[in-house]
């Protein structure tokens, strides 16, 4: 960096280059920088961590709810003794020996599989009660894990923490969480002409006010904020108004005397004690923008003119901020319009154009504002931006514009939507999507593979785990995706081999050992769902077996995921699981293995094209996110992205 003094012409620019070439100089400048951009890390409470981003992602604790409990108010029963109990012939039981009473949200008493609804229910008075309605086991009874189960993905890295997500966080065991620190950005007002909000201006004097605005909007982006006193137009106070704040922040913005008049100081600081890269942009209103850099901070200096101000500091400081916090550049919503009256662009110059914007019949409308840099009501009033383009000559009344809408949340992100069979590998897919390629995301929604399937072809997601045998040409997947995407171009992309088995308590107890020990009488099976791949394996394993559904115990309980029934387990639900060593692993159970399974990603070809869906391919290839798959356990990766 130069840290010469340079005399810079008064009556022109250093450049004045296009908006995009200007960012892309500034975007090349910081790349250089050895600490930019700021990556800290600090552990808050989750109280103070609403709209901060998450350094690292979190994974569940605990289990939600963390043990069995009644979904209705009622009666705790064992669902046997109510077989048959209807209103004009109810069953009789004793309280305390047969049946107790609970509320919603209370532990289920040992002993006890089902809740009989209160409404079904009438007092004897007596100590008894009669039973208007049967109930099936584990009817009316919120099973452990139904919300969140142990150790699984509750919110990825890089994720802007909605009071949703501290709910969720706690509910899965954190009382803090990892967030990236606050950018710190320190606006330096500048203009011996400059009094302060609440004092009366004098002949010549003009409250500042635009310290006010750039700090609320840089809040508002996440950053840490430090707006300093006014500083008078006074080439030595600025200077060392710059350099104490280049100790601490992390931005530096100077704001006023960014123009090359007589009292205009901002670029012959900044390029006094560090570099300057770009004076003079291409746009209107913004003209006089500088771009430098400043003890290895960037540091900024934008217009006085209140339009002019703001636009420039969304435009150049707001990407910094997102930078620092990992998040996307927000894109505002953008409406298609036609402009109400003919609006004159000087060429040369892409020009921000304040709109408001209204439907007239079948149509929206853009209505022209005041254009003025210094009129800061036209940003008030205005609901959006158009943009005319350098080189053109303005815009015709009646012809369609591209409106780019204030106070939104940005553009919806772009997400590859999977629905299909469960894995807990996918959680990790998740977070590496998030970090490696946000915007993009990877969101899966767990049905089983044939439901999976059945979501392509009503054209609901993007792609389908799947991991369904076809027992006469002994493959995975090929025959059911051709029967229920018939003359679909499909890929089929390898994510893994995963080993199934049973899952049991620590030491085996009951020593189950083979598919055959879970119709033993008093072990109670939780099942997968109809539908998924692992339901399939094991009809599969007892249709060769000989083995009638009848006998196992449970059969019909059914869970979603191979977590959810590790949870089942865990919690003395259940006492075996079929699922994969991964589960079992992650809730420190035991696993007897059963077999090896193909599990894949099945993607029509349509879909390759979309970013989010390339981006989960292209981390499939990656052999760092296949170790982190190999490190969950039962899992061969060695054909991981391999398309069959």
């Amino acid at each position: 960096m130069s840290n010469s003094s340079r005399e810079l012409p008064r009556e022109i620019y250093l450049q004045d280059v296009p908006l995009d070439t200007a960012r892309s100089l500034f975007r090349e400048a910081l790349a250089q920088l050895p600490g930019w951009p700021a990556h800290r890390v600090e552990r808050i409470p989750l109280a103070r961590a609403r709209d901060r981003v998450t350094a690292g992602p979190v994974w569940a604790l605990n289990s939600s709810p963390g043990f069995a409990s009644a979904a209705m108010d009622g009666a705790a029963v064992i669902a046997e003794a109510t077989v048959g109990a209807t209103e004009t012939s109810p069953r009789v039981l004793k309280l305390q020996a047969e049946a107790i009473w609970i509320d919603t949200g209370d532990p289920m008493p040992a002993g006890t599989d089902a809740v009989v609804m209160v409404e079904d229910v009438h007092d004897l008075g007596d100590g008894a009660i009669e039973i208007l309605a049967a109930v099936a086991p584990w009817q009316h009874v919120r099973p452990m894990g139904e919300d969140i189960v142990a150790t699984e993905l509750v919110v990825p890295q890089y994720r802007k923490l909605e009071p949703r997500d501290l709910g969720a966080i706690a509910a899965a065991g954190h009382a803090d969480v990892e967030v990236l620190a606050q950018p710190r950005v320190t606006v330096i007002p500048t203009g011996s002409e400059l009094v302060p909000i609440g004092s009366y201006p004098g002949p010549g004097e003009l409250i500042e006010f635009n310290g006010l605005v750039l700090s609320s909007l840089a809040e508002s982006w996440g950053a840490e904020v430090v707006c300093s006193e006014i500083v008078p137009d006074d080439i030595t106070a600025i200077r060392t108004a710059v350099s104490a704040a280049v100790a601490s922040a992390d931005v530096v913005v100077i704001n006023a005397g960014s123009s090359a008049g007589r009292e205009d100081f901002s670029a012959r600081v900044i390029a006094e004690l560090g570099e300057v890269f770009v004076h003079g942009v291409a746009i209107r209103p913004g003209h006089p923008v500088v771009l430098g850099v400043v003890g290895g901070k960037p540091a900024i200096g934008i217009p006085g003119y209140p339009v002019s101000a703001a636009l420039t500091f969304e435009l150049f400081v707001r990407p910094l901020v997102e930078e620092c916090l990992c998040l996307p550049t927000t894109e505002s919503r953008v409406l298609s319009a036609v402009m109400a009256r003919k609006t004159v662009s000087v060429a040369g110059d892409d020009e921000f154009i304040r709109v408001r914007v209204g439907r007239v019949g079948d149509r929206v409308i853009a209505a022209p504002l005041e254009r003025a840099a210094g009129v800061i009501m036209s940003l008030v009033r205005a609901d959006g931006l158009v943009r005319i383009p350098r080189f053109s000559e303005g815009v015709a009344a009646g012809e369609e514009v591209e409106v780019h809408m204030f106070n939104t949340a940005g553009a919806p992100r772009d997400t590859a939507v999977a629905i299909g069979s469960h894995d807990p590998a996918l959680d990790v897919l998740a977070s590496e999507v998030s970090r490696r390629a946000a915007p993009l995301r990877f969101a899966s929604t767990n049905a089983g593979s044939y439901g999976g399937l059945l979501a392509l072809r009503r054209g609901e997601a993007h792609m389908a785990g799947c991991h369904l045998l076809d027992d006469a040409s002994g493959t995975y997947n090929q025959v059911d995706v051709a029967r229920v995407l018939p003359g679909r171009d499909v890929q089929l992309v390898h994510f893994a081999m995963r080993e199934q088995g049973l899952i049991v308590p620590r030491g085996n107890p009951q020593e189950l050992w083979e598919i055959g020990d879970i119709t033993r009488e008093g072990v109670s099976f939780i099942n997968r769902q109809r539908g998924s791949g692992t339901r399939a394996l094991l009809d599969h394993r007892l249709h060769v077996q000989g083995i009638d559904v009848g006998d196992i115990e449970g059969y019909d309980r059914e869970q979603y995921t191979h977590l959810a029934v590790a949870a089942q387990v865990q919690s003395g639900g259940a006492d075996v699981a079929l699922g994969v060593r991964a589960a079992a692993r992650a809730l420190n159970l035991d696993f007897v293995p059963v077999g090896m399974e193909q599990y894949d990603l099945v993607i029509p070809v349509e879909y390759l094209e979309v970013p989010a869906v390339g981006a989960v391919v292209d981390i499939l290839h990656d052999r760092e996110f296949a170790g982190q798959v190999n490190a969950m356990g039962g899992y061969d990766v060695s054909r991981m992205g391999e398309v069959i």
